[in-house]
Parts: C-alpha cells; sequence; structure tokens
C-alpha cells in the first residue's frame, strides 16, 4: 500500500513545538510532526502561542504538498512513528 493523506486535519503539538497531522497506509493510521523551524523564519522567533498557531497551521497548509511528500519519503525510508520532519526534509 502506499500513503495517503485523506484528512486534512492539522494541529499544533504544543508540547513538541510541531504541528501534527496523519497519513494512512490502508487502515494503519501513521502520525507525523513537522518541527515550527521548519515552517516559519527562524529570525522571527515565533514562539508558540494563540497568535502564532495560527501562522504555524498557516504555513503548513502553504507548504502542504513539500511536507506531504517528505512525509511519504520519510515512511518508505522504514523509520517509526512518529515521523519528525524537519526544515532539512522539506524543500
Amino acid at each position: 500500500m502506499t500513503l495517503a493523506f485523506p484528512n486534512p486535519s492539522r494541529s499544533l503539538d504544543k508540547a513538541r513545538n510541531a504541528v501534527r497531522f496523519t497519513g494512512y497506509d490502508g487502515m494503519f493510521e501513521v502520525a507525523f510532526l513537522v518541527d515550527v523551524g521548519a515552517l516559519v523564519n527562524p529570525a522571527t522567533q515565533l514562539f508558540v502561542s494563540e497568535a502564532s498557531e495560527t501562522a504555524c497551521l498557516s504555513a503548513f497548509d502553504a507548504r502542504r504538498s513539500s511536507i506531504y511528500a517528505a512525509a511519504s519519503k520519510a515512511y518508505s525510508n522504514g523509520h517509526r512513528a512518529p515521523y519528525i520532519l524537519t526544515a532539512a526534509d522539506i524543500r
């Protein structure tokens, strides 16, 4: 089976300072995290707060296709969930 992303839901995980989303391999749910630093300009020193939550989720939405491609690549490499994507993973 191939990894699919039928559910566009994503949420900010404040404890991990990342955006959480899921993919599916058949009936199996696969957890992914995207580090906030991969989504926002580090020069802004954006800290997780209510104001920055919107910015992080908007940045995720703007780069969704690149994030899904990076998630598929990470999943195909056979690591264990949750998969954590960084700026180096997303192009």
